[in-house]
């Protein structure tokens, strides 16, 4: 098996998880290298329901290591609460089990309390249908260099310097900008000293780890979250998510070199769905007999956010966009079952533009 990145080929929700989950029994280590809790893998073990927003599917295998890169933008909170959830389930999560990178930002407050405020100041055929969970102002912090870093967790002093800095700049923005509630600095301080306290043992250096397992010829899978119509560089702009979600990222995500990489599958489902707002060229809208049949058949609701997919023909242009943006060596298509019993099936080929 050696190294193979798992992506998605349309606006994600494709069922990577399955993939990833019947590859995790190959591999030695599963690394999520992107994305944040605006995103999620749903997987039905032994009549059990599991939906991973953060920790890579592959937790549910005891003798895995699961590795969160640096690339993932991480709520503590959530993160916790998913850890909490797996150790009712008989699933105890450890430091042996899973490790967090020292340079994944953490997605703050004071991020979400941004992100709603923004997509709540646009109008209708501005709103880029946010999930409100803070993953760009998260990733804007990123990019800004004013960040706050799991590895700011193991330091108390320097996290506060960072953290008093950021909510006077963020409640600027929030108060004078939006006309919204301000950050309290107080109630940030005390939740993030009971995150630090729990997290700390959790913390390393992913990409030496990885690189370790590399040389000691260990096979490595890397998942990726939502897909590649949602990069941020290649996708439907701007209409899509605040990071990379080609295969590319996989090693920028994780401190792995690109020349360690052996395959790239591409998961690609029968039909084509997306949630939020955007282009959809093959779509069947709202009220389309064989569009709702699709969407009731094929279980097309959020796993993250519950919200209804959009549903519509398979798009082949979108497809092989895919195939070139992230050099894929093979695809696994998935839910042909959803469309059994359907007297048609149509396949987008091509684009026409005003002739």
């Amino acid at each position: 098996m050696a190294s193979v990145v798992v992506v998605g080929t349309q606006w994600g929700d494709e069922g990577k998880g399955k993939i990833v989950d019947l590859l995790t029994n190959h591999a030695d280590y599963i690394v999520r290298f992107q994305g944040g809790n605006n995103a999620g893998h749903t997987l039905v073990v032994e009549g059990k329901k599991y939906v991973f927003h953060i920790i890579p599917s592959g937790i549910l295998y005891e003798d895995k290591m699961c590795m969160i890169g640096n690339g993932v933008i991480v709520d503590p909170g959530v993160l916790l609460s998913e850890m909490d959830e797996l150790s009712s389930k008989g699933l105890p999560v450890t430091p042996n089990r899973l490790m967090i990178s020292e340079n994944a930002h953490l997605i703050m407050p004071y991020h979400q309390m941004l992100d709603q405020a923004r997509e709540a100041a646009l109008s209708k055929g501005e709103k880029i249908g946010t999930t409100g969970r803070g993953i760009g102002p998260c990733y804007m912090d990123k990019v800004g260099r004013v960040g706050m870093k799991a590895g700011d967790l193991l330091d108390g002093q320097q996290f506060l310097d960072k953290l008093r800095s950021n909510v006077e700049e963020k409640n600027f923005y929030l108060t004078k900008q939006y006309n919204a509630e301000p950050a309290s600095f107080d109630t940030i301080q005390e939740q993030f000293e009971a995150f630090a306290e729990k997290l700390t043992p959790f913390i390393g250096n992913v990409s030496m780890v990885l690189d370790k397992a590399r040389k000691a010829g260990e096979n490595i899978l890397f998942e990726g979250a939502q897909g590649t119509q949602l990069d941020i560089d290649h996708g439907t702009y701007p209409f899509v998510t605040s990071s990379n979600t080609v295969a590319g990222n996989a090693c920028i995500g994780s401190g792995f070199g690109p020349a360690h990489i052996d395959e790239v599958i591409g998961i690609l489902k029968a039909y084509t769905t997306r949630v939020g707002e955007g282009p959809f060229p093959s779509e069947l809208p709202e009220g389309d007999v064989v569009g709702d049949q699709l969407q009731t058949k094929g279980g097309e609701f959020g796993a993250t956010t519950g919200r209804r997919r959009r549903c519509g023909w398979l798009d082949m242009v979108v497809a092989n966009d895919a195939v070139r943006l992230n050099g894929l060596t093979g695809l696994a298509i998935t839910k042909l079952d959803v469309l059994s019993g359907q007297p048609v099936m149509k396949i987008g080929t091509h684009y026409e533009v005003e002739g």
